[in-house]
């Protein structure tokens, strides 16, 4: 399969003027609400964090892949960020975010091979399975499955109003991308951590 770069991948979105100028201005009102919550280098990181979710989730809604890149850059954001957040402890901090990143990515890939022994095909990409590991090294024990669960029930409502507003058959082995709704929630998990689970 020819190896479509991620440039190339956001590029078709010029297709689409009107979703493209929407996925800008989300991208802009995310970095300036990090900002705004969490003032200085915890901010920026969190507008790293918010641009590269919002790419995976464009890349996913259209392509079905979540690009390794991607969550590579978002899996090392995380480690500075963890590194940041406890001078003091660095390297105790980085140690906690992987091991988070390692037992929430081990529980993604036993739902993944669950899902394939019960159903006899995939439910749950390896990208998505990548994914979940990022959110882990984000997100501390509390937050992981409010943001988790925020991205199900999203995918399942969209799922709901897809199925009923199109008038379609039920479709148990249609693709949905579900990096479309975890990406966006890591994000949103990290801003409920800087502001109601932040110390005063």
């Amino acid at each position: 399969m020819t190896h479509i770069s991620i440039v190339d991948r956001l590029a078709g979105w010029r297709e689409r003027p009107l979703a493209a100028l929407a996925v800008g201005l989300a991208g802009v009102a995310a970095c300036a609400v990090s900002l705004i919550v969490a003032p200085g280098v915890p901010g920026l990181m969190g507008a790293g964090l918010a641009l590269i979710m919002l790419a995976i989730a464009v890349i996913d809604a259209r392509w079905f892949i979540i690009p390794n890149e991607l969550s590579l850059a978002a899996f090392a954001l995380a480690l500075v960020n963890a590194g940041i957040q406890a001078p003091f402890s660095t390297w105790d901090a980085i140690a906690a975010a992987l091991l988070r990143a390692v037992v929430v990515g081990l529980l993604f890939l036993a739902l993944r091979e669950g899902y394939r022994r019960l159903r006899g095909r995939d439910g749950i990409g390896f990208g998505d399975v990548k994914l979940a590991a990022v959110a882990g090294a984000w997100l501390g024990w509390i937050t992981l499955p409010i943001a988790i669960e925020i991205a199900a029930l999203a995918a399942i409502a969209a799922f709901a109003v897809r199925h009923y507003a199109g008038r379609q058959a039920f479709d148990p082995a249609l693709k949905f991308p579900f990096g479309l709704f975890l990406a966006p929630s890591i994000w949103l998990g990290w801003l409920i951590e800087m502001t109601l689970f932040a110390s005063p």
